[in-house]
């Protein structure tokens, strides 16, 4: 077993490292194989950062233990998992790895996929009793590998795109199976649930107030709760609050920026309210989580 090196304190700074996709990418899609990962152009995935990009692991082979925001996360292949734009990841351990790290810019997913990938709250599935599926997304990535590394021509990038959409099309419906039952009763109110945790991700900082996301979906506050407290367990306002926790734990864990800098940072203007609120969601206050992850 590797474990990959990594030192907090050592790459602790004023923002968590956040990057674009490689410049090896080919039409906005960069796949790495993960049994050349190490001798690749790509950043260092054993130290915490966030990538613009959505990140497929599909791993066939081996161990690996990849902590995202917070959770770790031991991945038994064959397994599928997915990292969104924005989360906070690093892999700390990985032996006799095979597979493949798909990445793409979301700029090139289809809006009804972005939307089912954004709105689920499943990011990981289990293949080992789901051999044809798992073959079909493996087919389709050695075929985009194949793409990437050959000779280009002008269909080349039209090639990937229609490579992309397929490995997509085949998660999201899988994430909606995983479901089926419930949306086939009220498939709306998931919908509704997808578009307000879309919103959520993008406005979390300056919208801290349900009726902004009603009204940007044009229903009723009422209305949004019912469908988000439906499909969730948790009430609009939850949600709110559970993601500006999450943004401020992760600035607290990985950043030096002060309580006050990191309240700004994630939309509360009044440093006492937001220690409260953060108390009330973590049971500490924002330097006490701060000086026990420290010692993690």
């Amino acid at each position: 077993m590797l474990t990959l090196p990594f030192d907090i304190m050592a790459i602790k700074q004023n923002n968590i490292q956040e990057f674009e996709i490689s410049a090896s990418a080919k039409a906005g899609v960069y796949i790495v194989n993960l049994e050349n990962a190490a001798t690749t152009d790509s950043h260092d995935i054993s130290a915490p950062h966030r990538d613009d990009h959505y990140l497929f692991i599909l791993a066939t082979q081996g161990r690996y233990l990849l902590n995202l925001d917070f959770n770790d996360v031991s991945i038994d292949p064959p397994a599928l998992l997915m990292v969104k734009p924005g989360q906070v990841h690093h892999m700390t351990k990985m032996s006799d790895p095979r597979g493949w790290i798909l990445n793409f810019d979301p700029a090139i997913l289809e809006a009804d996929l972005q939307q089912t990938f954004e709105g689920g709250l499943i990011s990981f599935i289990d293949l080992k009793n789901e051999h044809e599926f798992r073959k079909q997304l493996a087919d389709i990535l050695m075929l985009i590998e194949s793409l990437q590394s050959g000779i280009a021509d002008v269909y080349t990038p039209r090639s990937i795109h229609a490579l992309l959409v397929a490995f997509c099309g085949l998660v999201a419906g899988k994430l909606l199976n995983n479901n089926a039952e419930q949306r086939r009763s009220d498939g709306r109110s998931f919908d509704i649930r997808d578009s307000f945790l879309a919103l959520l991700k993008k406005h979390f900082r300056e919208w801290k107030e349900p009726a902004q996301y009603a009204s940007a979906l044009s229903i009723s506050v009422a209305h949004l709760n019912v469908c988000v407290r439906n499909t969730t367990g948790i009430p609009v306002s939850g949600h709110i609050q559970q993601h500006s926790i999450l943004e401020a734990k992760r600035l607290l864990y990985y950043t030096n920026l002060t309580v006050k800098e990191i309240g700004y940072e994630v939309g509360y203007d009044e440093p006492v309210y937001f220690g409260k609120l953060f108390k009330k969601n973590t049971g500490l206050t924002p330097l006490q989580f701060r000086q026990k992850v420290s010692l993690i």
